[in-house]
C-alpha cells in the first residue's frame, strides 16, 4: 500500500485533529512510545510515518538535537507544518520506496508509530532503517496488537491479509493483520535486537478524552509497541 493513500485528504485532515486529544493515538500509543524512547537530548531522530508531527513535537521539546519527519500524505504533512514551524525537517515521500534522500549511519533513534502495518515493502524498509542508524541506535515501532485484531475481526489468529477499519464514520483506514510471530519475525530478521516489549493501555488522561476506550484499552489489547536495538 502506498503510504501517500493511507491518510489522504480530508481523511488525514481529520485524523490529524483527531490524534491531538484521542484516547487512542494521544493518551495510550504516544505515552507508551515516549517511554520506551528514554532520554533523548541531544538525539539525532528519524520520524517515519510522522503524521501531523505529535511525536516531533514531543521530542524536540524532552531535548532531542535534531527530528525529520517523512510522510506520504500531504494534508498530513500541512498539519505537521503548522504545528512544528522550522523546527523540523519535513519531507513528502512514500515509506514503500527507499529513503535515498537520508544519509549512512545519520540518525540516532527511528520512530515508527503505527505506521509498520499499513506498509507492503516492509523488508525494504527496515533495511533502509537499519542503514541510516548508527551502530547502537534505536528502533521504536508500535503497530496494532494481533489478538485485539484477532478479537475484532474473528477468524482465524493465524491470518496474513489486508483488513479495513472503519474510522470517523466515513472512511476506512486499510492495514496489514499479522501474528506476533510475523512482526517480531520481521523484526529481529532484519537484524534488530529486542530491548523492550510494551503492550499499552490508556494513561489516566483518556479516562476526561474518551472513558469508554479508557476501559477498552484495560480489558483487550489495542497496540503493540517495542524498542529494538541495531547492533
Amino acid at each position: 500500500m502506498r503510504a501517500d493513500t493511507a491518510y489522504h485528504g480530508e481523511m488525514g485532515e481529520r485524523f490529524a485533529a483527531q490524534a491531538t486529544d484521542s484516547a487512542y493515538n494521544a493518551h495510550t500509543d504516544r505515552p507508551a512510545m515516549l517511554r520506551l524512547a528514554g532520554d533523548v537530548s541531544g538525539l539525532r531522530v528519524v520520524d517515519l510515518g510522522c503524521g501531523a508531527g505529535h511525536y516531533a513535537v514531543e521530542l524536540l521539546e524532552r531535548g532531542a538535537a535534531r527530528v525529520v519527519g517523512v510522510d506520504g500524505s500531504e494534508s498530513m504533512l500541512r498539519a505537521a507544518e503548522r504545528r512544528l514551524g522550522d523546527r523540523a525537517v519535513l519531507r513528502r515521500h512514500d515509506l514503500e520506496e527507499p529513503l535515498t534522500f537520508l544519509e549512512d549511519q545519520s540518525f540516532d533513534l527511528a520512530v515508527m508509530a503505527l505506521v509498520y502495518h499499513h506498509i507492503d515493502a516492509r523488508e525494504q524498509l527496515l533495511a533502509e532503517i537499519r542503514r541510516v542508524l548508527r551502530p547502537g541506535g534505536t528502533l521504536l515501532v508500535s503497530t496494532t496488537h494481533p489478538t485485539g485484531d484477532w478479537n475484532y475481526f474473528g477468524g482465524s489468529y493465524f491470518s496474513d491479509e489486508r483488513v479495513e477499519l472503519p474510522f470517523d464514520g466515513r472512511f476506512a483506514l486499510s492495514y496489514w493483520r499479522m501474528t506476533l510471530e510475523r512482526f517480531l519475525g520481521e523484526l529481529l530478521g532484519a537484524r534488530f535486537v529486542l530491548e523492550e516489549l510494551a503492550e499499552p493501555r490508556a494513561t489516566e488522561k483518556a479516562r476526561l478524552a474518551d472513558p469508554r476506550r479508557y476501559e477498552k484499552t484495560h480489558t483487550s489489547p489495542s497496540f503493540l509497541a517495542v524498542r529494538l536495538r541495531r547492533p
